[in-house]
């Protein structure tokens, strides 16, 4: 595709993009050139392929057709299930940049560009377009494969056991009835203690897979000196950030497994502070049950817990929603920082000598001091 409008030589503000909208079985691609400098641009019509290989090569040889070959040709897309992942790895192999953005950004930026139709057309158009105005994007890396596998394996663990639970609580409701038929009652408990069985066998998997990566079980040791913390929550937070491969800060973290804290107001209304829950959902779920352990056994989260509690005694989902996120923040310390777990690392206020106030403030020896809270409240390992 020739544009429409002076590109020159060695322009820095040049930019082509291929917006790509994936469905199941087909995919559509538009190709869109954009000068920053001048705000020109054109775009081709877009293309209908099959989400196969044989489709993928087909996209790769249009879109070097139509790009400019003196310029970079990115790549742009939108995480649809999981039918994106055979053309973004396909893309990765053969060394072209890619991005993968999500749906929520993608539908504000058509927002904001005054486009109201939906269409697949449309949508790959606006991709390409996004591709190309935006250059905050981040190249997508796929993960490697040993979280791959560990990935699979852990939600294989989670959706297995919605499964276990199911069952279990037909089979209480069928014994707890008038004349239970025995053979169905067998019928539940064989397939109960088969699924155990196949839990047994994957946590075998799981632990022989990372036993493959002398340095990643080192790791998963460490951070399971987590009072609260299981081996599963661990290897399951790992394979759902690839080894916190694309994670750079905390709150990228938080935000990452949707605990990032979000306020609503308007006029004269009281804000309202929750968790925005826009984020990995697995994580999410894995974190629940050890929250709620170290709310009773880890000191220093039991702290935590009871400072959060007396603020808000109506409601104590929030002082479990904040050791979720503080066990996910320390596990992201612990794994960089090659550290263990020191629960004795609170500061220089020692357990016996803490007291909380009708205000929920720490006291030191009967008294308020703030230097010493503030280095109690930061929590080990300087995590806020």
């Amino acid at each position: 595709m020739t544009p429409d409008f002076k590109v020159g030589k060695d322009n820095k503000w040049f930019r082509q993009c291929v917006g790509i909208d994936i469905a199941k079985e087909k995919f559509n691609a538009c190709m869109f050139m954009y000068d920053i400098a001048s705000d020109m641009g054109c775009g081709t019509k877009s293309k209908e392929f099959k989400n196969t290989k044989q489709g993928f090569n087909q996209l790769v040889k249009w879109a070097r057709k139509e790009c400019l070959k003196e310029y970079p040709l990115t790549f742009i897309m939108e995480p649809t299930g999981v039918y994106y992942e055979p053309l973004a790895y396909h893309l990765c192999k053969i060394q072209q940049t890619v991005y993968i953005v999500m749906p929520n950004k993608a539908r504000d930026f058509c927002n904001y560009e005054g486009i109201k139709t939906k269409t697949d057309e449309m949508d790959a158009r606006c991709l390409a377009l996004l591709g190309c105005v935006n250059r905050k994007l981040t190249p997508w890396q796929p993960p490697k494969p040993i979280f791959r596998e560990l990935r699979q394996m852990t939600r294989f663990v989670e959706e297995i056991q919605k499964v276990r639970t199911m069952l279990s609580n037909h089979l209480e409701a069928l014994t707890h009835g008038a004349e239970p038929v025995d053979s169905v009652v067998k019928h539940y408990k064989k397939l109960i203690a088969d699924i155990d069985k196949q839990l047994q066998v994957n946590l075998k998997n799981i632990k022989a897979k990372i036993a493959t990566d002398k340095e990643l079980e080192k790791k998963v040791e460490r951070i399971c000196t987590i009072k609260g913390i299981g081996y599963l929550t661990v290897v399951t937070i790992i394979a759902e950030t690839n080894g916190f491969n694309l994670i750079t800060s905390r709150k990228q973290l938080a935000s990452f497994a949707g605990l990032d804290v979000i306020a609503s107001q308007s006029g004269n209304e009281d804000p309202k502070h929750v968790i925005s829950k826009k984020g990995n959902t697995h994580i999410r779920r894995a974190l629940y049950w050890p929250g709620i352990s170290a709310s009773r056994f880890n000191p220093q989260m039991m702290d935590m817990y009871g400072r959060i509690c007396k603020r808000n005694p109506k409601v104590k989902m929030i002082g479990i929603t904040a050791l979720m996120r503080k066990m996910l923040l320390l596990t992201f310390t612990l794994w960089k920082n090659g550290e263990t777990y020191d629960e004795n690392k609170t500061g220089a206020c020692t357990q016996d000598k803490r007291t909380v106030d009708e205000d929920g403030r720490l006291l030191v020896q009967g008294c308020v001091n703030k230097k010493v809270a503030a280095v109690i409240d930061s929590q080990p390992h300087g995590i806020v």
